[in-house]
């Protein structure tokens, strides 16, 4: 999905957008498994958020893993509340598009999904994703524990080694705690399982993570 906007530097918090108070959704369902997208869900599964690039394609590399629950994609990483699209692609809100991952980890550890998430797009191009520019399409892990905060990092700075040796730049990838996630509007939920044939412009290193 291209975005009419070019804003490549990320704000501060005084300059975002107000937002609202209220969510662009609330109880609507997966797509895929009918499942509620803001929960509730299994009290031991744990939650992975990722921003990889333009959203549709990131949710639909891990609904079919094995262990997964559910996924949603929305914003996240910047400042203002429930943003719209057409907000977090001014880039005003400071949010990424991001994929939010609810996830059995005795069937799927967090490392394998950062390798997915690694593999899965070129995380050394800043603020886009090949013909996706602007500060939304920005590379992000967002961590909810110590435990993924030191995984994340461990496996970046690892993969980072392998594409300078490669002759990539080295790694633009934020590794900050989350401390909000919002919904995108519907239309948005598990778009390429509605559209198969819309677009993706996600497209990785061809590196693989170690």
């Amino acid at each position: 999905m291209f975005s009419v906007f070019r804003n490549l530097k990320t704000i501060e918090p005084n300059q975002a957008l107000v937002g609202r108070d209220k969510p662009l959704i609330n109880s609507e369902k997966n797509f895929i498994n009918g499942r509620p997208l803001n929960g509730p869900w299994p009290s031991e599964y744990q939650i992975a958020i990722f921003g990889l690039g333009c959203f549709w394609g990131a949710e639909r590399l891990f609904w079919s893993i094995g262990g997964v629950y559910i996924t949603s994609v929305g914003y996240a990483g910047g400042f203002t509340p429930n943003p719209t699209y057409e907000e977090v692609c001014s880039g005003d809100t400071g949010h990424a598009e991001v994929v939010q991952i609810v996830y059995d980890s005795n069937k799927c550890s967090y490392s394998a999904l950062l390798e997915i998430f690694f593999e899965s797009h070129n995380p050394t191009q800043g603020m886009r994703q090949g013909n996706d520019k602007g500060t939304q399409y920005r590379s992000m892990i967002l961590f909810l524990t110590n435990e993924q905060k030191n995984e994340a990092i461990k496996i970046k700075n690892l993969y980072s080694e392998k594409l300078l040796e490669h002759g990539f730049n080295s790694i633009t990838t934020e590794i900050k705690k989350l401390t909000s996630y919002y919904l995108a509007e519907i239309y948005h939920q598990q778009y390429l399982s509605k559209n198969p044939n819309g677009y993706c412009g996600l497209d990785g290193t061809g590196i693989k993570c170690p």
